[in-house]
């Protein structure tokens, strides 16, 4: 435990080397053993302590130590030098971003500089041990990163957002060297950096006062980068990307090789074998054999015959006194009084519960031993009292609360060994929970139990003629004693009468108990070491057993050794974690004597941590009496019982064996002897030999159990009548456990008894000492490799001095995510730390671990003080622990993820086939062998129908014709958000206002016929009206969103840009938004002086024109549909009169409408279809329109249904947004919906207008929804349109429902469409995208290569109409895009046609189905936008489905977007639910990313609801997402940089 000042990393080595080359002089073994204390502790650690050196030792430990299980100073030097061999190199690492809400505790001192000299003595990790570097270059260092920081605070934009804790910090530097030097190979191209310029450096002003005159560090050259459409930015957020970037760039260790099998069946890695990795070369172990259990002709024949020969020849002898938490004697148990008290509680179980006739209880039934931990009498009176009855005792843990950490599981366990009793202390059953009747309540997962107080006074006396029936041993059961498995379930391990006493009889055989002796017992005497020794063998030899409780130790550590020197005791049991307690606590004692100790048992002697508190207790209190000898550590398990223990000896000359192993050697299963300049060792001492009457092998630890090799880590199993022999109820578990026939290398049994594999691993040594080197339970294998959870935790412990988290409040376990273990640490933070303190400590313990273990930690999280969940006796509840991190409620308040570095198990990444040439391909109709990928909706040519409009070319004939043949028929119904008519058009009235407005525009606008008119209208009526009025002017018009009058600084750029693009000659409005465009608000957001000449139409003149307008040519252009797609580009389309004319026929024929008809509409009437039907279809068809604004739904969500339901539509069109609205709004109101009289029934369609791949999960849910209200759900369909075609599929009335498809979503990244079962593992449902329009013809072609592809292929979906867009409208007019997009010709096939490219993939198939016009339907699907999809691993990413995924990943995710970011994988989250909830997200968001999309996130942002931008169709705008986060605009949350 000592360390003294000067001995650095060098004296240790040195001393190592000393060791070695004495244990090398001869031939060089194996493994090689130190004996003796004075090899064990290097020559400056073994001076007895001296006042000076053992007040140091106490500043040193006063830092908060509970439990230091895992100290070990050897390991600790080990540590700092491997992380001092980090230090040279430096490079910043992002720190994550936190709100300041989130931030535990901000230190008030967050901005000035460090002080220079701050290594503080017990940070010996850096300065004391780099005798090399002075601190004042530590100094420097800090004071770099503190300008960084204070030049951040500075710049600072006014959000509140991730300022506080930004800078890269001193940690961050410290962790990109380890990323450096750990694995990251993730075969992925180095992320693209070109795009960063770095001539222009900026420079940055100090901030005044600042002591130093180094400049702040620069990230990189990160200070002016683009963003994806070249636009500068200058921000924090890219910064620390950058940082990222420039760590995960670095070159790794050697790629691994990869298997793969076809290239879309995506193979993960397999790990192959290092050909340099160590072997077994030993020759076959032998089966170790303990010494005969020699049977002493006195030895009682059971135990009852013990207790009872006690009882009576010697009723007064004490058998147990316990203590008070003040530590005086509180109750002396003598053996009298323990007979007397067994033989009362056997009686009344047996015949006072239940009835005469139907006792509850009968011999060989269980009953629960529920008993505290500070009352071991009564558990002792309870346990012999079930002895004597023959029922068999279960003893577990109080339950303290109904829903208690694995007390769960302990209820499952009560219930599979039928337990009905309870039996308990009086104490005890008053502390239980209670219901407000007095009852004890059910605990979760429990049978129902009857409490049964065992206390003399609540008793019956047995009668006198009545004696228990005292039989010899036999193959009953005695107890079942409980065990907590890895994953938390709790299992009964039986043990029967005769394992019992002859577990006894060897322990006291092994031990040298005599009668009379006095021990002092610290341990749990429920379970394990504490009840074999304190409960069971003590009596068999009438000891005197003084019981420390657990609450007197938390008050006075030293208490056990007082009471040692006060009884005299011979022997103690403890665990090593109680020599510590004692060590830190010993100064306070003078007269303290040990030399009555012949034995010190130590319960977890096999825990290979223990080793450094034994050599420190014995360092500390040899002066003290301890003898050398004395300390005994011993090996057990629930199923084995005590598998071997240290005897005690009276030699002193006999020295302890230990082993120094290379923990390298020991992942591979393999004992090696460390080599020279290895840190990574494990040093282990023996736990002595076997049991007496017990033999011992070692077997491999998975597959069949073969025999190991001399130098091979194996399990232990043991062959003894001493041991437990089942799983209560569980014969499968039973049989692999309790019945194991080992098997020599030619595979014939080495016995043909059955051994029992005690989960303990290990491997006899020389002179069969039996060394044990971690736990089954404790083992992750990573990669092939096996890790033992202690180690991992004893390298954390080892890394900094504990300022940051509590020692034993500290667990590592491993979670599987994409089929290999991954290993995680949990802490508990200590609440004074920094956040800065707190990421150093983790970057440094990330650092540590790849050095030592060259493993990579997955995910490393801090938790606040006392948050983890506890075992009974206050260590960390593993399972529970696990469980809350899998299901993201564990609340870390610091995570680091490190998949970068961990994950080398990704596929390989696409490597891109050449295409085949055309020649080969194409036989007639067939690419490769399939039908060529075409279809076509109806022929509008071959269509005979009594069109009257079809004889006007133009819309605005149209509009005069129905005027004067049908002047009064409505056309238009505008709803407002009660549901009422606000307004309403007829043929005439539309006509009439069309003129004024015409004539307003030639006189008052004094336009030209050509000239563009933005129309800036509310949805509504006018908008229509204006439209018209264009069309009558000879004006072009562009329908425009108006601003928001609540958002103006962001809505109004938009307008003013579509205004200035389309070249709008003037600007036509109503009063109210003509004075919004002119108001001071505008003014700030806007130049409003630039603005056109605005019309107010809410004044119009009262004169008709002269003439109105008519074009010459049907090519000319009727309208621009100007839109913002969701990749943030503003794209505007040409629309001509003869196709504007195409359009509304087409869509008259697949919807059948005709003036008799009413259609409702919800959509934005803007751009796209939504515009067409707002404002077109009912001019050209003459059927009713019923307007409803969508915004109108935000006050009133029902409206939308209502109005369907009123006028009894059949048709009508919404959007996706619309849909969610009523979907999330009007859940809950089914029921009073259909009161008020809400019928669906009429509804024949409802389409969802959109522009992506349709929402499967959105239009299922809403019909299934509606379902009672009527909606049949085949009426559900979704359209498709783009901006080269508005409209290219819409479910009409007549055709087949709509088809539903699932794709192996794996296949897809590669561009290829593999149809699969429902359910299938990585299956993506796709719906068809409606019916193809008439007229139109599709085609699916290469994007690359342009050549047509095969049916069921997926590609870029083209297009041929009459309805297509004639071009673009740009001002720059980029010839080559235009040509690219609008006439296209294929490379090969029919290359005559000319199509327009929509820039979506999708496929076509053809089904089983028949059309309308007898052919065999073909659907079309569509996969995704060509720009929204992420190229990333050479694989085509939808960002759709990673977000589909990460929704899912947590309860509290409501929204998600992803976009990427130079390579890397940014996730952008809503979280729905407290901000502590925050860092639960990033690791279970990295998992499912990984786990089903073979994909590392590399930036994880948790913001609040509403932050992801959504545009008015529904869709997620990703790019002014990802423009928003760079420039640090979020305010998020929380920003986690995963390594």
């Amino acid at each position: 435990m000592l360390r003294s000042a000067n001995i650095g990393v060098c004296d240790i080595r040195e001393a190592a080397a000393r060791d070695r080359a004495a244990s090398t002089a001869g031939t060089r073994p194996l493994f090689y053993f130190r004996f003796g204390v004075d090899q064990a502790l290097p020559q400056e650690r073994r001076t007895p302590v001296t006042p000076s050196s053992s007040s140091r030792y106490h500043r040193r430990r006063s830092s908060g130590s509970r439990d230091e299980r895992y100290r070990s100073d050897v390991h600790t030097e080990a540590v700092q030098a491997a992380l001092a061999k980090h230090k040279e190199r430096k490079m910043a690492v992002p720190m994550p971003s936190k709100r300041r809400s989130l931030v535990v505790q901000t230190s008030m001192d967050a901005y000035t500089p460090p002080d220079t000299s701050s290594g503080s003595e017990d940070e010996g990790s850096v300065q004391g041990d780099s005798q090399g570097t002075p601190t004042s270059s530590q100094g420097s260092i800090n004071m770099e990163h503190w300008i960084s920081q204070a030049i951040h605070g500075s710049t600072t934009s006014t959000t509140s957002s991730s300022s506080t804790q930004s800078g890269g910090s001193g940690a961050a530097h410290r962790l990109a060297d380890v990323m450096a030097q750990t694995h990251i190979e993730n075969h992925s191209a180095p992320p693209d950096v070109t795009t960063y310029t770095s001539e222009h450096s900026i420079q940055v002003e100090r901030p005044q006062g600042s002591t130093s005159s180094r400049t702040a560090p620069k990230y990189g050259n990160a200070e002016l980068m683009e963003t994806g459409d070249g636009v500068p930015v200058s921000s924090r957020v890219s910064a620390k990307i950058q940082q990222l970037v420039n760590t995960l760039k670095r070159p790794k260790r050697p790629p691994l090789r990869e298997f793969f099998v076809d290239d879309f069946e995506e193979l993960l890695e397999v790990q192959q074998p290092d050909p340099n990795q160590p072997k077994p070369e030993g020759a076959q172990m032998l089966a170790m054999r303990g010494e005969q259990l020699g049977v002493v002709t006195n030895w009682p024949p059971s135990l009852e015959a013990a207790l009872q020969r006690w009882g009576t020849i010697s009723p007064k002898a004490p058998c147990l006194t316990t203590m008070d938490t003040n530590g005086k004697p509180l109750y002396i148990l003598t053996y009298g009084k323990l007979w007397t008290r067994s033989m009362k509680v056997a009686y009344n179980i047996l015949h006072k519960l239940g009835t005469k006739q139907e006792p509850m209880v009968r011999p060989g039934d269980r009953v629960a031993l529920v008993f505290p931990n500070n009352d071991p009498a009564a558990f002792m009176v309870a346990f012999y009292g079930c002895l004597l009855a023959e029922v068999v005792p279960v003893p577990i843990e109080v339950p303290l609360t109904r829903k208690d950490a694995g007390s769960q599981q302990i209820g499952f366990l009560l219930g599979s060994c039928g337990v009905t009793v309870a039996l308990t202390s009086d104490a005890c059953h008053k502390g239980l929970p209670k219901s407000p009747t007095g009852e004890i309540p059910q605990f979760k997962g429990w049978p129902k139990l009857l409490w049964f107080v065992t206390e003399s006074k609540h008793l019956s006396k047995p009668p006198r003629d009545w004696f228990p029936h005292i039989k010899d041993a036999n193959n009953d059961t005695a107890y079942i004693e409980y065990k907590t498995c890895k994953d938390g379930s709790v299992l009964g391990v039986t043990v029967t009468r005769i394992a019992l006493l002859t577990h006894c009889q060897a322990l006291t055989q092994a031990c040298g108990y005599t009668e009379a002796e006095t021990i002092v017992n610290v341990l749990d005497f429920k379970k394990d070491v504490g009840l074999w020794h304190g409960i069971l063998t003590s009596v068999m030899n009438m000891m005197h057993v003084i019981s420390i409780p657990y609450s007197l130790m938390k008050v006075n550590p030293l208490s056990w050794i007082q009471k040692v020197c006060q009884y005299k005791a011979k022997v103690a049991c403890v665990k090593s974690r109680d020599m510590h307690w004692a060590l830190v606590a010993h100064r306070d004692q003078r007269d303290i004597n040990l030399s009555s100790l012949r034995m010190l048992i130590v319960a977890d002697g096999a825990n290979p941590w223990s080793i450094s508190s034994c050599d420190a207790f014995l360092n500390v209190f040899q002066s003290k009496g301890l003898r050398q000898e004395v300390i005994c550590p011993c090996a057990s398990s629930p199923e084995a019982l005590t598998v071997a223990i240290r005897r005690p000896t009276d030699d002193s000359n006999q020295p302890p064996g230990r082993g120094v192993l290379s923990m390298h050697g020991l992942t591979f299963g393999v004992i090696r002897v460390d080599s020279e300049e290895k840190l990574s060792v494990l040093t282990v001492q023996d736990v002595g030999l076997v049991m007496p009457g017990a033999i011992m092998c070692a077997v491999k630890p998975d597959g069949i159990p073969q025999l190991c090799r001399t130098d091979e880590i194996g399990e232990l199993c043991v062959c003894a009548i001493a041991t437990g022999t089942s799983y209560y109820g569980l014969s499968g578990m039973t049989k692999n456990t309790f019945e194991v026939f080992p098997m020599t290398s030619s595979g014939a049994p080495i016995s043909e008894y059955p051994f029992i594999r005690t989960g303990l691993l290990g491997f006899i040594g020389p002179g069969g000492l039996v060394f044990v080197v971690g736990k089954m339970d404790g083992l992750m294998v990573v990669s092939g490799r096996r890790h033992n959870a202690d180690d991992i935790v004893a390298t954390a412990l080892a890394v900094e001095p504990m300022k940051f988290v509590y020692r034993g409040r500290i667990a590592v376990f491993s979670v599987t995510v994409l089929h290999d273990e991954r290993i995680v640490i949990v802490a508990e933070q200590r609440p004074d730390s920094t956040e800065e303190d707190s990421f150093q400590w983790m970057s440094r313990v990330l650092q540590a671990i790849d050095s030592i273990h060259q493993v990579g930690v997955y995910c490393l999280a801090l938790v606040p003080a006392n948050t983890l969940p506890k075992t009974p006796l206050g260590g960390i509840h593993l399972s529970e622990t696990k469980q809350l991190f899998l299901e993201g409620s564990l609340h870390p308040c610091n995570v680091l993820m490190c998949p970068h570095t961990c994950v080398t198990n990704l596929p390989k990444p696409r490597q891109k086939q050449p295409e085949i040439g055309p020649a080969s391909v194409m036989v007639g109709n067939l690419v490769s062998g399939k039908r060529i990928a075409q279809a076509s909706g109806r022929d509008l040519g071959q269509i005979e129908d009594n069109d009257q409009a079809r004889k006007f070319l133009f819309l605005s004939e149209v509009l005069q014709w129905r005027a004067q043949t049908t002047p009064d028929h409505v056309l238009y119904t505008l709803l407002n958000c009660r549901g009422t008519i606000a307004n309403s058009l007829t043929c005439v009235q539309l006509h009439k206002r069309a003129e004024k407005i015409a004539v307003m525009l030639m006189e008052r606008g004094h336009l030209q016929d050509g000239d563009h008119v933005a129309l800036v209208y509310p949805p509504g009526i006018d908008l229509i009206a204006a439209f018209y009025g264009c069309l009558y002017a000879g004006c072009v018009p562009i329908t425009v969103r108006p601003p928001h009058p609540q958002n103006i600084a962001t809505t109004l750029p938009t307008v003013k840009m579509i205004v200035e693009v389309s070249r709008s000659a003037c600007l036509m409005t109503t009063q109210l938004i003509c004075k919004l465009l002119r108001s001071r608000e505008a003014a700030a957001a806007v130049d409003v002086r630039t603005w056109p000449p605005i019309l107010d139409t809410d004044d119009l003149p009262k004169k008709r024109p002269a003439q109105i307008y008519k074009p010459s040519n049907p090519d000319t252009l009727a309208y621009l549909d100007f839109s913002v797609s969701t990749t943030g580009m503003l794209a505007g389309v040409k629309m001509s009169h003869a196709a504007t004319s195409a359009f509304c026929r087409s869509i008259k024929l697949q919807c059948e409408l005709y003036p008799s008809r009413e259609v409702a509409i919800c959509l934005d009437p803007y751009c796209g279809l939504g515009f067409v039907l707002w404002c077109l279809c009912s001019v050209y068809s003459g059927h009713q329109s019923i307007l409803i604004p969508p915004s109108e739904l935000e006050t009133n969500p029902a409206l939308w249904l209502l109005a369907v339901s009123q006028y009894k539509v059949r048709d009508t069109f919404c959007s996706y947004s619309v849909m969610e609205l009523c979907t999330k709004g009007l859940g809950s109101q089914t029921e009073s919906l259909k009161a008020r009289g809400l019928d669906l029934s009429r509804v024949r369609t409802c389409v969802v207008v959109a522009e992506e791949r349709p929402r499967i999960a959105l239009t299922q849910s809403f019909s299934k929804l509606f379902k009672d209200l009527g909606l049949h759900p085949r009426a559900v369909s979704t359209s498709f349109g783009c901006r080269v075609n508005l409209a290219i599929c819409l479910q009409g009335t007549s055709g087949p429902d709509p088809t539903t498809v699932y794709v192996d979503m794996r296949a897809l990244r590669h561009d290829r469409v593999r149809l699969v079962e429902r359910g299938s593992p990585h299956s993506l449902p796709l719906m068809e995208s409606g019916k193809i329009l008439p007229g139109v013809r599709i085609i699916i072609a290469n994007p690359e290569t342009k050549g047509p592809l095969g049916d069921s292929h997926l590609g870029e979906i083209w297009v041929h109409s009459a309805h297509n867009a004639s071009g673009y409208f740009t001002i720059y007019g980029d010839e080559s895009l235009q040509s690219d997009h609008f006439n296209s010709r294929l490379s090969f096939g029919d290359t005559q046609t000319i199509w327009a490219r929509t820039g979506y993939l999708g496929f076509l198939r053809r089904t089983e189905l028949t059309d309308a016009n007898g052919e065999r339907h073909d659907a079309l699907y569509v996969v995704g936008a060509l720009d929204e999809a992420m190229e990333l691993r050479g694989m085509r990413y939808h960002p759709i489905d990673i977000e589909t995924s990460v929704i899912r990943a947590h309860k509290s995710v409501t929204e998600c977007a992803v976009f990427t970011w130079t390579n890397l994988l940014v996730v952008v989250v809503e979280l729905d639910g407290s901000e502590q909830e925050a860092l639960d997200l990033v690791p279970l968001v990295t998992n499912v990313v990984l786990e089903e999309h073979y994909l590392i996130v590399g930036v994880v942002v948790v913001v609040d609801i509403g932050v992801i931008p959504i545009n008015s169709r529904g869709e997620k705008q990703r790019m002014h997402l990802r423009d928003g986060f760079l420039a640090d605009q979020l305010d998020p949350i929380y920003v986690a940089y995963n390594m």
